[in-house]
């Protein structure tokens, strides 16, 4: 009988097929993969890598990156460059993790909209299967590329080009910029849907980072759930589920999120760290896949700790066939090596779903 592999187990669980045990599966980049490997077995953990079956080219715009540094911390310093003129964000570089927080986002000013739209305007979206299918050749039989399409506008504005507290104003003080802005986004969104519908994936991933403080009800149902749903029902006669990043505090969002067509959560963030259980989401979106990001806050225990947190999370949802446990946030370097040989080997000891 041929060998189960955790790419054949994490398809399963996506399609909605029988599988032997849960997947325990690590985004590519959280850690050393070859590390985690060596250390955990090859057979035992599975792999998310980043990917895309699109590319979106500017032929007439282009980035620009400088490196500096404020009070000997590395910063970068981002230049979009565009016909229209040219706008810049600032970044502090944390160099453990090789990640960076946006200290100044690019759109500030009304004029700084007129940029952004140059650029969005000047946007070609392609086909790049031939990416996919080098990511999926780099995992074989281990895992899988995260095929993602772009964040819905309102969490790309406040994410990556205007920041949370200028976002607000902006929607009192320039609303048709705004607007205008946001119809651009899902033009292009719905672009890069069409290039989804004809690709190989075989499920496709939104990584709006949804938490719900920083949207409530009323925004994610105006701005997230229609494009999630045009989505889904693009893709619904491939049977290919859409799964959307949601990785902090839902509780706002339960009827919402259960109404919507969203397959799957990706990195769904449980209690202790956030606001859901897994059993209570299992039971409001029993429609819907459950990839459970193991909670941060749990690695810094012991490994006995860490290991009755697993084994509870088990409980909940690994006789429901829906559920996967991921690494899919920062994991400190130090403990890893304890921590997820405990999540491990609890799932080893429950055993077939």
């Amino acid at each position: 009988m041929p060998e189960v592999t955790m790419r054949d187990r994490m398809l399963a669980l996506i399609q909605g097929r029988d599988h032997d045990r849960v997947p325990f599966v690590i985004y590519d980049g959280i850690l050393p993969v070859g590390e985690v490997i060596a250390h955990l077995g090859r057979e035992r953990v599975g792999r998310l890598k980043w990917s895309a079956v699109h590319r979106v080219e500017h032929p007439h715009c282009r980035f620009e990156s400088e490196s500096y540094r404020v009070a000997g911390a590395p910063w970068l310093r981002n230049t979009l460059h565009t016909p229209a003129g040219a706008i810049y964000e600032e970044r502090a570089v944390e160099p453990a993790y090789d990640t960076s927080s946006i200290r100044k986002h690019y759109v500030r000013e009304p004029a700084d909209y007129e940029v952004l739209w140059a650029y969005l305007e000047d946007s070609i979206v392609l086909e790049d299967y031939a990416r996919y299918h080098r990511d999926q050749a780099e995992l074989g039989e281990m895992g899988l590329p995260l095929a993602a399409v772009e964040r819905t506008p309102y969490q790309q504005l406040w994410v990556q080009w205007v920041g949370l507290d200028h976002l607000a104003y902006h929607m009192a003080d320039w609303p048709d910029r705004v607007a205008h802005t946001m119809d651009l986004l899902r033009q292009r969104a719905r672009e890069i849907f069409q290039v989804v519908l004809r690709s190989p994936a075989p499920f496709v991933d939104v990584p709006d980072n949804i938490t719900a403080p920083t949207i409530g009800p009323g925004r994610f149902r105006e701005h997230c759930v229609p494009l999630y749903d045009e989505l889904a029902d693009l893709l619904a006669e491939r049977n290919v589920p859409v799964f959307v990043h949601m990785d902090g505090d839902l509780k706002p969002l339960w009827e919402a999120i259960a109404a919507s067509k969203v397959g799957g959560l990706d990195s769904f963030a449980p209690a202790p760290d956030n606001d859901t259980t897994v059993a209570q989401a299992l039971a409001l979106w029993p429609d819907k896949r459950l990839w459970v990001n193991f909670p941060s806050s749990v690695h810094l225990r012991s490994y006995d700790e860490v290991r009755a947190e697993a084994e509870s999370i088990l409980a909940a949802g690994g006789q429901s066939g829906r559920l996967q446990i991921q690494i899919s946030e920062n994991v400190p370097y130090s403990v890893w090596r304890t921590s997820l040989p405990a999540i491990v080997d609890a799932i080893d000891a429950y055993g077939a779903v």
